[in-house]
């Protein structure tokens, strides 16, 4: 598993073009993945949402979009640098003046037991440091019959898988380079994508954190899952 402090410091030298480098790597398809997640969100039909690894915010401005201005939304991620990003982008927009974004580790999150309706994280899972501990702090600041939905990279449909590896070893880091300046972040996101568990895989671990059901649901190729899973 990755080094936290490691993880934090690396995304912090990436934070200003973070946004941009996302949005070219993924030709655009990250936008319809954050929208699937909120739908999927919105019919669960939460009071109060955290966001974790919520960066520099993305699925957190989606949630209010989605969700309204009646739902709390709390946005925690540990690098400061990404959150400065997040509270700079809501600055600019009235809609989302509401929104909280602070430090939170998810090796030891800074919430009470039982006190979320829903938990959302994107692209983070694969950055813990511990997977089962960070999985089991998510289980533990959820309400009884709250849920999580986890976005995160995948193994791809097997016919798929050569032209997606290639994509990750060749042509990601050499545009992440461009796009970014920072070609060795590139090269450890594209080693945590290609080491990811399959979906099965990771409900299982899901279910042994103690999380009751696991529904996963594969997008693009299964590029990318989302999982939701349920306290009971």
């Amino acid at each position: 598993m990755p080094e936290g402090k490691a993880v934090s410091q690396m995304f912090a030298g990436i934070a200003g073009r973070y946004d941009v480098a996302n949005h070219l790597l993924s030709g655009g398809i990250d936008f319809y993945w954050r929208r699937v997640l909120t739908r999927m969100v919105k019919a669960f039909g939460p009071k109060d949402v955290v966001d974790l690894a919520t960066g520099s915010g993305d699925v957190a401005f989606k949630l209010r979009d989605r969700l309204g201005p009646d739902v709390a939304i709390k946005g925690l991620d540990f690098c400061e640098p990404m959150l400065d990003e997040a509270r700079r982008k809501r600055s600019q927009h009235a809609n989302y003046s509401t929104l909280e974004f602070s430090f939170g580790d998810c090796m030891a999150l800074p919430l009470p037991d039982d006190s979320a309706d829903a938990v959302t994280i994107s692209f983070g899972v694969r950055n813990f440091e511990d997977r089962q501990r960070g999985l089991k702090e998510i289980l533990r600041v959820l309400r009884p019959g709250g849920n999580l939905f986890v976005l995160e990279f995948s193994q791809p449909d097997r016919w798929f898988r050569p032209i997606y590896y290639f994509y990750l070893k060749y042509i990601l880091p050499f545009v992440a380079a461009i796009a970014t300046g920072d070609k060795s972040a590139y090269d450890y996101l594209a080693g945590t994508i290609e080491n990811f568990p399959t979906k099965e895989a990771l409900g299982e671990q899901l279910k042994l954190a103690g999380f009751e059901t696991v529904e996963a649901t594969g997008l693009t190729f299964s590029i990318v899952a989302i999982h939701e899973a349920t306290k009971a």
